[in-house]
């Protein structure tokens, strides 16, 4: 089956691509897992996107939106782009909650961060290699290939934390 528009499933996810050249296949499960995310805090208020997992944990979907921003940030714009930019938020694990920030100014700054990430990536090889600056490996050189990977699976494990999140806000499962 072959067609000019993306497959999407019927929650909105668009269906990663399951034939095809590598690069292309590793933006649609990126992709998919960025929609999860979005997915997990849609219907929610600002109320609901802080409540916490379970003590002692402090862990929230609105903390875990934030946290996504600083990743993309992270890997795309200083280590592939090699660009000297400061963290998102003030709590460069983008974990901490400020009281004024909304549910949606958080996701304008994680669909930022997701716009400048594509644009850094776009033309590059999967091959090309870039260099952590900071954490427990500085100076170690990465793929495109070996972050694509990296952010797929940091994606997926949090998507696993926000449906646990999303049924404790309001028994929503799935997904």
């Amino acid at each position: 089956m072959t067609t000019d528009k993306p497959l999407t499933l019927p929650d909105g996810r668009p269906v990663p691509h399951v034939t095809g050249d590598e690069l292309p296949m590793l933006e649609s499960w990126l992709d998919f897992h960025r929609a999860t995310l979005e997915l997990k805090c849609a219907g929610l208020d600002d109320d609901q996107v802080r409540i916490a997992s379970a003590e002692p944990s402090g862990l929230t979907l609105l903390g875990l939106v934030q946290h996504l921003s600083e990743v993309e940030r992270n890997w795309f714009q200083r280590v592939v782009g090699g660009l000297d930019v400061p963290p998102v938020y003030e709590d460069v694990t983008g974990y901490a909650l400020d009281p004024g920030r909304t549910l949606q100014d958080a996701l304008g700054v994680w669909r930022r961060e997701i716009a400048r990430g594509r644009e850094i990536i776009a033309g590059r090889s999967l091959d090309e290699v870039g260099r952590v600056a900071e954490g427990p490996v500085p100076g170690m050189e990465v793929s495109l290939r070996w972050v694509l990977i990296h952010l797929i699976e940091e994606y997926a494990r949090h998507n696993g934390h926000a449906d646990i999140l999303r049924e404790r806000i309001d028994g929503v499962t799935g997904a």
